[in-house]
């Protein structure tokens, strides 16, 4: 099996549910730091400028709206997120599966709120459907550790390919020396130290 390596140029990002009521719900991870993992996903592809969906479940219920930093960070694809009215697999409604198709893209960075509800679904529905699938796992959590640790291991022996978000942002950069890779470093430097 041979490795080829997700760019800003074969890649799309989406984010699934990073909603300020739910994200408190998640035990396995803290807070600031899933926080802190999801929002430097975004100024990642922003810096690339990749294909990024959005999508949102139920704002107005106890999940609340999307974090303010992404609307922030990417206000195209903030006032185009794809707000759900319930579906749990976001692959499961139309304008969601649709706007992943408009990307044009084979190989998908997926991050959910939640590993064990908001992830593992899509991520396993975008396998079969064929795409090249990386979770990026500490962008999420669960509202156990074992309730993660289960989530992740079903995945995995799905097929999909699970990461971490700085793994995935030095993968995405493959060099530290271009203009972007500069950019990226510099995103890692402020979230580590902040």
């Amino acid at each position: 099996m041979s490795f080829e390596r997700f760019t800003g140029e074969n890649a799309a990002m989406l984010l699934v549910d990073h909603q300020v009521g739910t994200m408190g719900w998640v035990k396995s991870i803290p807070y600031e730091e899933l926080k802190r993992n999801a929002i430097m996903l975004a100024k990642t592809a922003k810096i690339l400028g990749m294909p990024v969906v959005l999508t949102s479940s139920m704002e107005e219920h106890a999940q609340g709206p999307l974090l303010s930093e992404l609307k922030e960070i990417l206000p195209d694809q903030f006032e185009t997120r794809i707000k759900r009215l319930g579906i749990v697999n976001a692959m499961d409604d139309e304008n969601f599966a649709a706007a992943v198709a408009a990307t044009n893209r084979e190989k998908i960075i997926l991050a959910g709120v939640t590993n064990d509800v908001c992830t593992v679904y899509p991520a396993l529905t975008l396998l079969a459907d064929g795409f090249d699938v990386q979770v990026i796992a500490d962008a999420g959590g669960s509202p156990s550790k074992m309730g993660d640790e289960m989530a992740l291991r079903r995945m995995e022996k799905g097929g999909v390919t699970l990461s971490s978000t700085n793994q995935v942002i030095a993968e995405l950069a493959g060099s530290w020396a271009t203009p972007e890779g500069e950019q990226l470093v510099q995103v890692m430097v402020e979230a580590l130290n902040s």
